[in-house]
């Protein structure tokens, strides 16, 4: 075990200019270690920065693909035929009972904070397995606000194992990957899709109650690609995360548009940052004042639950950077009542859910 811990060691100070590479296999025989290493980068794309997927109406004609050995392959339309990893990846998750997507208009809104609590909470009845799964490429936080900086992930042969909060409670994210947290991931589509696909398809899960996907903010290419993933995966629903000011409620709208085009449903929006209980009056102060109606307006207009308003509370941001569950740190504040009450309407929604799709079959 020592000597498997040091090969470990070493190979997760290796480096490659455009991908991760992880253990495969690792064979001893006698003095000699053979390990074999797996990219994550997408094995059909090219390298080239400007690479314009293979995906694209571009693909294999673009000026960037001269000399590129893919570019007959592409050219030919080939890599335009249905992922095979769709169904690889349907019977991946055919385990998993309910998958709950987590998304926001706009960055900077709690989206992160508020998978992580919806994770901790669902894990909080030990008889369910759950899963949070981190798919924000370019600003993996989930490894921070769930304690788990510095963790690595490793390869066995059902695929990646995922890294542990609680005996019920798994996490998956980009972050396990980089060396240092300080590590700026610049990828262009192509290569974060490819991630994506991984995370989806090679994670070790096992049995799931429930896999929650904190996905990066806005409608980006990222997106399109995790719903086109989850086709055949029956997804329960979204989560929309938004502030009560108008500035994100116009984002949010763009994302819930979003939602309908591509047939996700809406579980229900949730208002983070809800004004501010003073934890000594009580008091209630308007720090990001609604001025248009805030997101309660916005889902009467649009005919959406509305899953609760989440006060402003110092110590969420606090629990946040301990990596520690603000749920059991602060069980009895304003805030921690309200996350129990968005919790269960969540678990409501997923249960009665399950039964319409069981009664339709």
């Amino acid at each position: 075990m020592r000597c498997f811990s040091h090969v470990c060691t070493f190979v997760s100070r290796l480096t490659h200019p455009d991908c991760f590479l992880l253990m495969s296999s690792v064979s001893f025989n006698h003095n000699v270690v053979t390990v074999e290493l797996q990219s994550s980068g997408d094995p059909i794309c090219s390298k080239k920065s400007d690479c314009p997927g293979t995906s694209s109406e571009q693909a294999g004609k673009s000026a960037s693909c001269q000399g590129c050995p893919n570019q007959q392959l592409c050219a030919s339309g080939a890599t335009k035929a249905p992922d095979p990893a769709i169904a690889e990846i349907g019977e991946k998750l055919s385990v998993v009972k309910h998958k709950i997507l987590v998304l926001s208009g706009k960055g900077g809104v709690g989206k992160s904070t508020f998978s992580a609590h919806l994770a901790h909470a669902l894990a909080s009845d030990s008889t369910k397995e759950v899963a949070l799964l981190d798919v924000d490429i370019c600003g993996p936080s989930i490894p921070r606000i769930m304690g788990l900086e510095g963790e690595q992930v490793h390869q066995s042969g059902s695929g990646w194992s995922p890294v542990y909060v609680d005996d019920n409670l798994a996490v998956m994210s980009i972050g396990f990957l980089l060396s240092s947290p300080d590590d700026a991931v610049i990828w262009r589509g192509p290569k974060k899709n490819g991630m994506i696909k991984q995370f989806l398809r090679d994670v070790d899960w096992g049995e799931l109650d429930y896999l929650v996907i904190d996905t990066p903010p806005g409608t980006s290419d990222e997106h399109l690609s995790i719903v086109q993933y989850l086709g055949s995966t029956n997804v329960d629903g979204a989560v929309i995360i938004t502030t009560p000011q108008e500035v994100s409620l116009q984002d949010v709208r763009k994302e819930i548009r979003f939602c309908q085009k591509v047939k996700l449903p809406i579980i229900g929006v949730v208002e983070n940052m809800s004004g501010f209980v003073c934890p000594k009056c009580k008091n209630t102060s308007q720090i990001f004042a609604p001025t248009t109606g805030g997101a309660e307006k916005m889902c009467a207009d649009l005919n959406l639950p509305l899953l609760g308003k989440v006060p402003l509370d110092p110590r969420i941001g606090r629990s946040c950077d301990e990596g520690k569950s603000f749920l059991n740190e602060v069980p009895d504040s304003p805030a921690a009542e309200v996350y129990r009450r968005i919790v269960q309407s969540v678990r409501d929604y997923c249960s009665n859910r399950a039964t319409d799709v069981q009664n339709a079959t």
